[in-house]
């Protein structure tokens, strides 16, 4: 096997488990803040074995990237909350369709902070998902949901990506750090912040339960940021980009395979249109010369 075909290897299995994790979310019935102070313990302590082996421990530990990295993870710890409470509120379908307005949330950052050109090209694809978002919010809500959940859902995965976008920004950051030093410190700085919230005198007794703690932490942190990281390295920026679409997808199926969740057309129409901008955003889309391009959004953090 060739190193790009590993690489890509590599993303659609990153992508493919981040896409089950509402599913994961759903049926281990832990509250959210519990499920995201085990995923940081448990992904700290896969992520610091990792680190160790790679000697990434030793030197790299300034406090610029401390700082930064710390900052980081106070967005990621955010953005893990808003995505995984929004599921119960606008499905995981809705919530993920919704969930991927990161792109655009990157151009914006990029715009104030770098002082990164935005082109009539990117408003554009940006009228698009917004006309995305407004079919998904007119549309009514599944018999289980009220409207009022509906719209908190819709909202909470928009902000979401919007801390989404602010830990991809302190990544990009601190470009030369090692990511998989950046993921450990973020996960460190979750665990030691949603520690006083996390029912810790009222640890699950069933071994379920703590399979799903586990999970969480092992496989969609640990597991997925080794993955996506040695994708990241093997492949070029647009094919990396491009597989990223894998993980709504998955999300959208699973939904509908494991609660027979089904977006109405409303629904279906605005995902489209806010997976199709993303796509045209992250991989330099063009109206005049509808191809692709070698351009796309710098590599952030896992994306749930």
């Amino acid at each position: 096997m060739n190193r790009q075909t590993s690489g890509v290897a590599e993303m659609v299995a990153a992508m493919a488990i981040s896409g089950t994790v509402g599913w994961l979310v759903v049926v281990s019935q832990q509250a959210v803040v519990d499920l995201i102070f085990w995923r940081c313990v448990f992904g700290a302590a896969t992520l610091g074995l990792v680190c160790a082996a790679l000697g990434l421990l030793r030197g790299q530990l300034t406090p610029r990237v401390l700082a930064w990295a710390a900052l980081g993870g106070v967005a990621l710890v955010l953005n893990w909350w808003l995505i995984f409470a929004a599921f119960s509120h606008a499905s995981i379908s809705v919530a993920t369709a919704v969930y991927n307005t990161q792109p655009f949330m990157l151009v914006a950052f990029g715009a104030l902070w770098f002082s990164e050109k935005l082109t009539a090209t990117k408003l554009g694809w940006l009228g698009i998902a917004f006309a995305g978002i407004l079919l998904i919010a007119q549309a009514k809500p599944g018999a289980e949901r009220d409207g009022a959940h509906y719209l908190l859902g819709i909202l909470m995965a928009l902000g979401a990506a919007f801390f989404y976008a602010v830990a991809a920004m302190v990544t990009k950051k601190l470009q030369g750090t090692p990511p998989h030093l950046i993921a450990l410190i973020q996960v460190c700085v979750g665990s030691l912040m949603l520690a006083p919230f996390a029912h810790l005198s009222q640890l699950p007794h069933d071994a379920s339960s703590w399979a799903a703690l586990v999970a969480m932490g092992v496989v969609y942190t640990g597991v997925v940021y080794i993955l996506l990281y040695g994708a990241i390295q093997k492949l070029p920026t647009h094919l990396t980009a491009a597989l990223t679409f894998i993980y709504p997808v998955v999300a959208i199926v699973v939904d509908y395979l494991a609660f027979g969740q089904r977006l109405q057309t409303a629904q279906l129409l605005g995902a489209a249109a806010i997976l199709i901008a993303a796509a045209g955003t992250t991989l330099g889309w063009s109206f005049r010369r509808p191809r692709a391009t070698s351009q796309a959004c710098e590599a952030g953090p896992c994306r749930s």
